[in-house]
């Protein structure tokens, strides 16, 4: 038995038990694949997967139970490199961060210009995706930390969220748009209503709380475009193709010439971005002390208890 038979194993059921895509992600060859998990089988005494013919089908039985086994195997092994490497060279290393475009763009620069003066020789990988993709990351240990108002909110027992920020979103329009008249005491969805809105994508940003605040108030906006970021809102918004609805961290009064955030407060309910990171994880002495500097009460003590292996 050795890891690079777990890894096929592990590899085989995040690729949907595609072989071919398996070996590849391992860079290895199919034949070469099939025959690793082959010899795995014949020490185990047991089929771990269904077949029909060289097809593999699925997990047996007693496969779905020892491929829990072996996801353990596997991250203890990575954890003890990094553990070694937490001894040789505690102040460098590599932080992965997956999380969205807003938080990104507006939240994490302050926060990583405070860390890199503490550790100047971490290389911050960066990873810009969409919420299902954080997730996707974090189970798949690929990065370290991840951060997203949705998905994370999600039941996933693998693992451990704290909450990160709190925001709400806002009407965005043009300056001496005719919004800009109504008093701020009377304005109401029914009027944002009137005009063609761009918006966040579905899935994106707190998109359904927009959508449940217009169902609530029985009105039916009409979305004329929708895109990933802020940046691309504020830009379709100057063009005066539409208000735009976005997060209100996303709006800066004095970079945003042009531009006016009507006072909405009211309109949409509170989204609290979390971040994740995955239990069973072991992470690196720098990596806590980013934590800390995204949400100080995050100490290690909480975060050792909350990402201790289920």
């Amino acid at each position: 038995m050795n890891l690079q038979q777990l890894r096929l194993v592990r590899e085989v059921v995040r690729r949907r038990f595609n072989l071919t895509e398996a070996a590849n992600a391992l860079f290895t060859s199919q034949s070469g694949a099939s025959k690793h998990i082959r010899d795995l089988e014949d020490e185990l005494g047991v089929e771990l997967f269904e077949r029909r013919g060289k097809r593999l089908l699925g997990l047996t039985p007693v496969g779905a139970t020892l491929t829990e086994t072996i996801e353990r195997i596997l991250l203890d092994s990575e954890n003890l490199k990094r553990l070694a490497q937490q001894w040789v060279h505690d102040d460098q290393g590599r932080l992965r961060i997956a999380t969205t475009h807003t938080q990104a763009r507006y939240i994490l620069p302050a926060i990583i210009a405070r860390f890199r003066q503490d550790f100047p020789r971490v290389h911050l990988e960066l990873q810009q995706c969409d919420p299902g993709e954080v997730v996707s990351l974090l189970r798949a240990g690929k990065v370290d930390i991840g951060m997203a108002t949705e998905a994370l909110s999600e039941a996933h027992h693998e693992l451990a969220t704290f909450p990160f920020h709190h925001w709400q979103h806002g009407v965005v329009v043009p300056d001496g748009h005719p919004l800009c008249e109504v008093p701020a005491a009377t304005l109401g969805l029914a009027d944002i209503a009137r005009y063609p809105i761009v918006t966040y994508h579905e899935g994106f940003t707190g998109r359904s709380c927009i959508d449940q605040a217009f169902a609530a108030a029985g009105v039916v906006p009409e979305v004329a475009m929708s895109a990933l970021d802020a940046d691309v809102i504020k830009t379709y918004v100057e063009l005066r193709l539409g208000i735009g609805i976005l997060a209100s961290i996303a709006f800066d009064p004095a970079r945003d010439a042009g531009l006016v955030m009507l006072d909405t407060p009211d309109f949409f309910e509170r989204n609290t971005t979390l971040i994740a990171v995955r239990r069973g994880h072991l992470l690196r002495n720098f990596a806590y002390r980013f934590l800390e500097c995204c949400a100080p009460e995050l100490d290690r003590a909480t975060l050792s208890a909350a990402v201790a292996p289920v």
